[in-house]
């Protein structure tokens, strides 16, 4: 006698200004593949948004939404984010993302989507993950929170993932959960993904790869960069622990970078006082610190000299749709 199947799994999505198509569709589409892979309903996705109608990403194309406040029964539920999450405000999200912790609705976020959530109060106590732009700036607002450089967490009741293709390995890693690994890497396959990542894979390529370094000891020397930004090492520091002198460390930046080594440390501090400043509510005091500069003064000086504008006018002119994966 033939078995009914179990009734699908409810996903909803969640859409908020400036979310990424591709996040989105990295996380609907194996859903969809399992199904016809399977030969019946699975997953049953819904989408959502505050106002409901057609919802458009950055990329302009979109899904047809309904409105969150009219939403059906779901059993897990992703908030999708991109632009900036930090300074995402909307009340009757806010109200409709507590009723669904309040029914006892698993929830997600997906790019920016756990930095909605965890300002709502709705991650306290559980690790997550979200994409490697917003993960400072949350992490120096709210630095209680259990933030994991991570592709992907779930932790109980709890789903987050960088956004990108990151959701697509996430999604994976939940349909092994729910219908096996072999099923999973089928899915996998039917997108030409044939090796599904771990969740504790780096967001981020290695410093080598990013930036085209070809000699270890510069490589070493970024690295250092990026650990120290609140700290900054001298010449001799740097030159030191990459193994060798400041004269041929200085070289190597000038014949690969094109830059003096004190120029590209200074540029990498800059780039991510911008992010602070766009991303969060800290004072520029807070951030000429937290990014190696002796005083808040100091600290203006070279960011306007960079950006052309004071970090107070650049916080003014941010716009909420600063893009995120």
């Amino acid at each position: 006698m033939p078995t009914t199947p179990p009734a699908p799994l409810r996903v909803g999505f969640i859409l908020t200004r400036d979310y990424s198509l591709m996040s989105l569709t990295s996380a609907v589409e194996p859903l969809r593949a399992a199904n016809h892979l399977a030969g019946h309903e699975l997953y049953r996705p819904g989408y959502y948004s505050v106002e409901g109608g057609f919802s458009a990403s950055t990329s302009g194309g979109g899904f047809p939404t309904l409105r969150l406040a009219e939403a059906g029964p779901m059993d897990l539920a992703f908030v999708v984010a991109g632009g900036n999450p930090l300074r995402y405000e909307d009340a009757a999200l806010a109200r409709g993302l507590r009723s669904l912790q309040a029914g006892k609705v698993r929830l997600g976020g997906i790019s920016g989507g756990a930095a909605i959530l965890a300002r709502l109060g709705l991650m306290e106590g559980r690790r997550f993950t979200l994409h490697w732009a917003h993960i400072d700036a949350l992490a120096e607002n709210m630095p209680d929170l259990l933030i994991d450089r991570a592709l992907y967490v779930v932790d109980r009741d709890r789903y987050t993932c960088a956004g990108g293709v990151a959701a697509l390995d996430m999604m994976c890693a939940l349909i092994a959960r729910d219908h096996g690994a072999e099923f999973a890497r089928s899915v996998a396959d039917w997108f030409i993904h044939p090796r599904t990542r771990g969740a504790d894979e780096p967001q981020q390529s290695p410093t080598a790869e990013r930036f085209d370094l070809r000699h270890p000891m510069l490589a070493a020397a970024v690295d250092l960069m990026f650990s120290h930004l609140s700290d900054p090492l001298s010449p001799g520091q740097l030159a030191a622990q990459a193994g060798c002198s400041p004269r041929q460390l200085q070289r190597l930046f000038n014949d690969q970078l094109g830059c003096s080594m004190m120029q590209f440390y200074r540029e990498m501090r800059l780039k991510k006082a911008d992010e602070l400043i766009q991303q969060s509510a800290l004072s520029v005091l807070d951030i000429a610190l937290i990014t190696g500069f002796v005083s808040a003064a100091h600290f203006s000086r070279c960011f306007a000299e960079r950006y052309g504008m004071t970090p107070s006018r650049r916080r003014q002119g941010a716009r909420p749709g600063r893009a995120s994966a």
